[in-house]
């Protein structure tokens, strides 16, 4: 995890400080990419202790579409508490549905995406296409003295990525992103890790995956979204039977909060250790293996599924969260 240090220090030296939202400072630095081979080992943070439980547990309560931070609190994660129940804004929303509701985020965006198509009452081709793709008719109205059909269908966007994955891996478009800018007043906190690409390698049966986040919180976030990710991408292989390869983050603004200093002054006066190796329970089918193509895992995988061997790190550090 050398380039994760490298990225702080870079930031407390060419960043610049900045006001935001939270009313906590941060120090920041617009663009940043980090990159890891997987076959190399797995992306955990070793110079503090990483929160691996909390953040598999996150992930799991995404595959679900989990709107609820008693769900992920259920899957050993109590990081959306604070978003869900103690952000003034938010509990000042007309959308909010009572205590831990966080509203549409990340998980029903990518696994339940609300998709509308607006068609002519006579447009017969197009209302044939649609319901066949799965749209249902919702109601029939009249606009600017035309008849017209609404239709919606809730879209698994991972689900799709898998199904590509296994018949059409040369496709340069299999993408899931959970920036919806139909509910993002709708949301306790809008998608910060947004865009997620699968490029598998049928020639050489490996698979990577490019994500791209508009805001982190190099502190505490990345250590969080790199092993979501990284987990995430060896599920995908595993389902569809690519060897997971290469793993590139993509930062917006990268950001350092003003008093999460003194924990990573501390990380950077430690040597990171080896990285350690990451593994799926057996029960977990493996389609190099088996031949079945099982997507179904997607919403059966849990926490304890996920693992990680030969992980020394050095002692926990912790700094609070911005909310």
């Amino acid at each position: 995890m050398k380039q994760y240090l490298d990225l702080v220090r870079t930031i407390l030296d060419t960043g610049t400080w900045q006001e935001n939202r939270t009313g906590i400072r941060t120090i920041s630095m617009p663009g940043a990419m980090l990159r890891f081979d997987l076959q190399q080992g797995f992306p955990a943070v070793t110079t503090k202790k990483l929160a691996f439980k909390s953040a598999v547990g996150e992930l799991v309560g995404f595959l679900r579409a989990s709107r609820s931070a008693a769900d992920f609190r259920d899957l050993g994660c109590k990081v959306w508490d604070a978003n869900a129940n103690q952000n003034p804004q938010w509990l000042a929303n007309p959308y909010r549905q009572g205590p831990d509701d966080l509203g549409d985020v990340y998980g029903v965006q990518w696994r339940q995406w609300p998709a509308y198509k607006v068609l002519d009452a006579n447009a017969g081709a197009q209302l044939a296409d649609a319901t066949a793709r799965g749209f249902q008719v919702v109601t029939e109205f009249e606009e600017d003295g035309s008849n017209k059909i609404l239709l919606y269908k809730a879209i698994d966007q991972l689900r799709q990525c898998l199904d590509t994955i296994m018949h059409n891996p040369a496709d340069r478009r299999i993408l899931f992103h959970a920036w919806n800018p139909a509910v993002l007043d709708q949301i306790a906190l809008p998608a910060c890790h947004l865009l997620y690409q699968f490029l598998p390698n049928a020639v050489t049966r490996e698979i990577s995956l490019c994500l791209y986040i508009r805001s982190n919180d190099v502190g505490l976030g990345t250590p969080f979204n790199l092993t979501e990710g990284a987990a995430l991408l060896h599920l995908v292989g595993r389902l569809t039977g690519y060897t997971p390869r290469w793993f590139t983050y993509f930062i917006g603004d990268a950001h350092i909060y003003e008093n999460q200093l003194d924990m990573l002054q501390q990380q950077l006066k430690r040597e990171p250790y080896e990285s350690p190796s990451f593994a799926i329970s057996e029960r977990v089918p493996e389609y190099a293996k088996t031949g079945v193509y099982e997507p179904e895992w997607l919403e059966k995988i849990e926490p304890a599924d996920f693992s990680l061997v030969g992980y020394r790190h050095h002692e926990p550090l912790t700094a609070p969260m911005a909310v």
